[in-house]
């Protein structure tokens, strides 16, 4: 009889933060040619395809007979926590640039918390309320970094307004499935948010003035490859190994080592992308991930 390997979830969960780290990197590198908008739908629709013979491998279903309740829940949660949410990220990212996203990602725990406290009625200890004001005082101060000009200041705030929007909108997606997610497969729940998020894309392209530009831009050769390798390191592997870590570690214990994905973002924007490593940024990281992590375990 086998037995599990020593500190797997560990590893897996580890493995998922630098795999996403790099994913940013290509989302980034990607965006500078593609539509926020078709650079997501390919995303989930790529995850989407490949998580069927994911779902079959583990001897699962897709269509397992759950209420349509939850399906239609299910679906809610993918359009606003996928569809809505990542699309913000990707302007956000385009925006920002890749160190400066991950300090304002560093927003999800507390908005996490927040809405646990709202609508599951959960509560606050002093030290999660002191890693929300860590991680409010690193926003604030790559805000109001001294090197910008007033324009600058201004595009940066657009960004990170773009930035809150899409976290704020994936802890919705997220807590608003929570009791059904701790009685449901999370592959089974994982595919039929992705159909959610698809559904809502296509909604939204079909309406757009200008779908054919965004179509084109996802069918651009320039950036193919940072397009694909992205959504399928992004969108597929992270998720995949994430369910692992899930499986075989404390939820608590892979929630913190999944964190440390913004440290390793803002390390390779750095070295990949030559973003500029300032003492304020520096600072930012620091008390971001610090208070993310007093959030998650205070």
């Amino acid at each position: 009889m086998s037995s599990t390997p020593t500190y797997l979830g560990e590893s897996l969960s580890l493995l998922v933060a630098i795999i996403w780290a790099f994913s940013v990197i290509l989302f980034k590198k990607s965006g500078e040619k593609v539509d926020p908008i078709g650079l997501n739908l390919f995303k989930n629709s790529l995850a989407f395809v490949l998580f069927i013979p994911t779902i079959w491998l583990f001897d699962e279903t897709l269509f397992r007979p759950a209420p349509a309740s939850d399906y239609l829940l299910l679906l809610a949660s993918g359009a606003l926590g996928i569809g809505l949410a990542d699309t913000f990220f990707f302007k956000s990212l385009n925006i920002l640039g890749a160190g400066l996203y991950a300090i304002v990602d560093c927003l999800y725990s507390p908005f996490i918390i927040g809405l646990s406290i709202l609508w599951l009625g959960e509560t606050l200890t002093y030290w999660q309320i002191v890693g929300v004001m860590m991680i409010i005082s690193a926003v604030l101060a790559v805000t109001g970094e001294k090197k910008h000009n007033h324009a600058d200041k201004r595009t940066i705030l657009i960004g990170i307004g773009w930035g809150v929007l899409a976290v704020a909108a994936m802890a919705v997606g997220i807590v608003m499935i929570k009791p059904l997610l701790d009685r449901s497969p999370l592959l089974w729940a994982t595919e039929i948010r992705l159909a959610g998020g698809i559904l809502f894309l296509l909604v939204v392209l079909w309406f757009h003035p200008s779908r054919r530009a965004i179509i084109q831009s996802v069918r651009s050769t320039h950036r193919w490859v940072y397009t694909l390798s992205g959504s399928f390191l992004g969108a597929y592997i992270s998720m995949a190994l994430w369910l692992g870590g899930m499986k075989y570690t404390q939820a608590s214990t892979s929630a913190a080592l999944n964190q440390t994905s913004n440290i390793f973002i803002f390390i390779l924007a750095a070295i990949f992308l030559r973003e500029r490593i300032t003492v304020i940024r520096a600072f930012g990281i620091t008390m971001g991930v610090a208070g993310a992590l007093l959030v998650t375990f205070g």
